[in-house]
């Protein structure tokens, strides 16, 4: 596992009475490549690996996303990260796969409110209304690679490498002020 770390942002980030965009709690995050019969995997996981890019599965603490035709995005908390790790490792010899950590790699932000939508808009090149809900999406956001997760209608999450952190904290600051600002 990935040593546990801090960031240096805050949790909130902007808050308005119709936005709120925070740091969200860190989760156990894997990159998952396998290809071919991926029965073995599946039934380790207790969940069907979803096939069309930006696709979700969800089963009970664990999270499935489809990034590339042979790429998943598996998210989970602490505790069940160690057990995914140990039944995927059980089911090698039957599905060569690669299964990376990448827990301190990224940092989440979620955005909530009526105006969520609205400030994906100011970063994201993508037709933010035509994501379903449940789905995911890899992008950019103002330059900076993301994962652009669609919750509901009015909430959010993106997924940035840490490094790229402060940048996407300051432009959604930004802009939830900009937006306050004009609904005033």
């Amino acid at each position: 596992m990935s040593k546990a770390f801090s960031h240096p942002l805050p949790n909130v980030i902007a808050m308005s009475k119709s936005l709120s965009v925070k740091t969200a709690a860190r989760n156990t995050r894997f990159s998952l490549r396998a290809r071919g019969d991926l029965a073995a995997i599946e039934a380790a996981l207790g969940l069907a690996l979803p096939v069309k890019i930006g696709t979700c599965a969800r089963t009970d603490g664990l999270e499935v996303l489809c990034l590339g035709p042979d790429e998943w995005l598996v998210l989970t908390s602490d505790a069940v990260g160690a057990e995914v790790s140990a039944k995927l490792a059980g089911v090698y010899g039957k599905v060569p796969h690669s299964l990376t950590e990448i827990t301190a790699r990224e940092i989440t932000f979620t955005i909530k409110g009526q105006q969520a939508a609205e400030l994906m808009t100011i970063g994201c090149p993508r037709d933010i209304d035509a994501i379903p809900v449940g789905e995911a999406r890899r992008t950019v956001f103002d330059g900076a690679t993301v994962v652009l997760w669609k919750d509901a209608e009015d909430t959010f999450r993106i997924d940035v490498w840490n490094s790229f952190a402060p940048f996407l904290a300051q432009t959604l600051q930004t802009g939830a002020t900009e937006l306050a600002l004009e609904a005033v």
